[in-house]
């Protein structure tokens, strides 16, 4: 059974730095598409970013783009997000994803989701 496991949260001061990784149990081979979402209190799921395995392109959403990237190690079966530069608003549980056939917008059209990590920045 594929399980996503995030670790790598925690509490930054603005303009640091977190990298954030995601297990998959059974392999990352197996997907489409990879990707980040994250929900700040009382909001709705945000996508991140997601990644096309099959060509390794990115697709970023505005708010964090030039400060996210998305990569991932195959033979640790680990995905990663490394975030820069961070912002108070990016405070938020960040969630990974998984799809085996596409990169669709919104979290309940995943089957494979994690539990979440939770990042705080402050200012």
């Amino acid at each position: 059974q594929v399980q996503l496991v995030e670790s790598g949260g925690g509490s930054v001061q603005a303009g640091g730095s977190l990298r954030l990784s995601c297990v998959v149990s059974g392999g990352i081979a197996q997907f489409a598409c990879l990707g980040w979402f994250r929900r700040s209190q009382g909001q709705e799921h945000e996508g991140v970013g997601m990644m096309y395995t099959s060509t390794n392109r990115q697709v970023l959403a505005d708010s964090v783009k030039g400060r996210f990237t998305i990569s991932r190690l195959v033979a640790k079966s680990t995905l990663y997000l490394q975030m820069n530069n961070l912002k108070p608003e990016d405070t938020a549980m960040y969630y990974c994803a998984a799809h085996e056939f596409s990169c669709p917008p919104h979290t309940y059209q995943y089957k494979y989701l994690g539990q979440g990590t939770q990042v705080t920045v402050s200012s």
